[in-house]
């Protein structure tokens, strides 16, 4: 997820001022780096975020997972951006320019105390604390502008301020971690393979080596936090793509078994029940029916300070053509 800061905006800004401040203010800044091992996915540090992928899904078919609630993982959020120095030489030449306006550039000066050469932007604090700032995420999905609070000090040691909502602790992290996570893709083997026929089980089932729990660990090195979140696979959901079918089980939800999803078909089991399948009642014609196949995922999450808890479940799924040919029979 690569990510682009947030533009921190007061309502008697100027729309010079807006500009300006878009380019150096707040969010002013991309952040994001990546620090790649041997396989190429180790960790990506993405707005003061550094996120391990070591142990994530891949694959062309991987995919990020939807929240099974109306929950979604933060589109914003507040992390250490600047030591004082720095924040010095980003705010100094944007006053300077004089494009902000001079009763917005006075009271920013008046706030970081900019006059004072020890004490200004707590530069008496070097080394004991930083200035946090928004982050957004750049897909900007519902929420992503609500991040407007401007730089604030946290020592270090100290929680950020309580009522900032999405500053990182171990909790935000895994929320952040959660919307990393990436999963196998969901197409079933079926058997028979081909063409399914009408009125006969197919058994459906999902590779076992692939389906198993991932991981993603997000951290803030610079203040010593970090959360894991692990999604494991729970159950595997089939919509057959017409009314005029039944699945196994009835309520087209198998449970996963041994570490599987389903059961591969064997030959000499032509007449047993499939524990997990379809049998479609009538063909596809000229056409296919789009057979939906929907993993639900668990998601829970360990953090730093022996914090840690459950997510909303995850799903992710993908649909697949199936051709359903009447049985042909032979007279003689």
């Amino acid at each position: 997820m690569t990510v682009l800061t947030l533009v921190c905006v007061s309502v008697l800004v100027a729309p010079s001022a807006f500009a300006e401040r878009e380019k150096h203010g707040s969010n002013g800044q991309t952040e994001q780096r990546a620090d790649t091992s041997g396989n190429g996915t180790v960790s990506v540090t993405v707005g003061g975020v550094v996120f391990d992928r070591s142990k994530n899904g891949s694959g062309d078919s991987a995919g990020a997972m939807t929240s099974s609630t109306s929950w979604s993982p933060p589109a914003c959020w507040y992390a250490p951006k600047y030591s004082p120095e720095e924040l010095q030489k980003t705010l100094e030449p944007i006053w300077e320019a004089e494009s902000t306006g001079y009763e917005w550039d006075a009271k920013q000066r008046e706030k970081y105390n900019a006059k004072d050469e020890k004490k200004g932007f707590n530069k008496d604090k070097t080394g004991e604390g930083y200035w946090w700032g928004s982050y957004v995420n750049k897909s900007y999905p519902p929420g992503w502008d609500e991040c407007d609070k401007d730089y604030f000090w946290v020592d270090t040691g100290d929680p950020p301020p309580a009522d900032v909502e999405n500053a990182v602790t171990p909790e935000v992290l895994a929320e952040l971690a959660y919307a990393e996570i990436r999963v196998p893709g969901t197409e079933v083997t079926l058997a028979p393979a081909g063409a399914t026929k009408v009125n006969l089980p197919t058994w459906a089932w999902l590779d076992g080596l692939e389906f198993k729990p991932v991981s993603v660990t997000a951290s803030v090195d610079a203040i010593g936090i970090n959360a894991t979140a692990t999604a494991e696979p729970v159950s595997l959901q089939i919509k057959p793509g017409t009314p005029d079918a039944e699945t196994y089980p009835a309520s087209g939800v198998c449970e996963i078994k041994d570490g599987r999803i389903g059961a591969p078909y064997e030959k000499g089991k032509a007449d047993e029940t499939p524990p997990c399948g379809v049998k479609y009642l009538r063909s596809s014609g000229d056409g296919t029916f789009p057979l939906a196949a929907t993993v639900t995922w668990e998601i829970h999450w360990t953090g730093s300070g022996g914090a840690g808890g459950d997510l909303p479940d995850g799903t992710f799924g993908a649909t697949q053509d199936v051709v359903v040919q009447e049985i042909q029979a032979v007279n003689r």
